[in-house]
């Protein structure tokens, strides 16, 4: 839908209330409407809406944004909040990654990779490292919430930090997390987690996010307000 010139997405589910989100990297805007709504009504609650949507798309648009990887020596990249600027050793073996204390990252790449090779052997890495700490993060929210998490897993998403399949208690983490602070991956298992608890962003959601994580308000500004990655995200 297309309300004054802003493009909308609606999803329709069976919920009570109407919800309206503004989402990273690009401002995209998203409603959750119930079955019911006509979409006059909908047309009309995004309108009384809109000075605060545009001043949430603001945000993203002066928001930090990393350029184009090329994985060569002195560029930046990050790992868990912190930022470091990285050396590319070429060797006879497999590619592999260093964290040193000053700042520097040290990427060990086969002789005569691409930039494409090297930024591939990063993401395995942070792939792996992500793999060392979510599952004492889950173990200890499971006991915390009382539910189980019969499958986890990684990968690049492009329009969500995470989801969860309520049905199978399944979660997928994003792998862009591996960049961000380690509490702001923790709000994010913690919110997909919730989610086997109440499926929908409900009052019952926030009582719980509220209860159990009571700063996740600024963990989720301060996860949005992170540099983001250089890829043109579509939705």
């Amino acid at each position: 839908m297309t309300i004054k010139g802003l493009s909308v997405g609606i999803v329709r589910k069976a919920i009570k209330n109407l919800h309206i989100g503004v989402y990273p990297p690009n401002g995209r805007v998203r409603v959750a409407a119930p079955t019911a709504m006509e979409d006059e009504a909908i047309r009309l609650a995004v309108i009384r809406k809109l000075g605060w949507i545009n001043r949430q798309r603001g945000k993203f648009e002066g928001q930090a944004r990393q350029s184009q990887r090329e994985m060569v020596d002195g560029e930046s990249h990050y790992y868990q909040g912190r930022r470091y600027r990285i050396r590319v050793v070429e060797h006879n073996g497999p590619a592999k990654v260093e964290v040193r204390s000053n700042g520097f990252m040290i990427v060990h790449v086969r002789s005569g990779s691409t930039a494409e090779q090297r930024e591939q052997g990063l993401l395995r890495w942070y792939r792996a490292k992500l793999k060392e700490i979510i599952p004492p993060l889950i173990e200890k929210w499971e006991s915390v919430l009382g539910v189980s998490v019969t499958a986890w897993g990684v990968k690049k998403m492009k329009t969500k930090w995470g989801s969860c399949n309520t049905s199978a208690g399944r979660v997928w983490l994003n792998l862009e997390l591996a960049k961000k602070p380690v509490e702001c991956l923790e709000y994010i298992v913690v919110h997909e987690m919730i989610h086997l608890l109440t499926r929908h962003h409900s009052p019952k959601f926030i009582a719980l996010m509220d209860e159990h994580l009571p700063n996740w308000r600024f963990l989720r500004d301060r996860l949005n307000r992170a540099p983001l990655g250089h890829e043109n995200w579509l939705y």
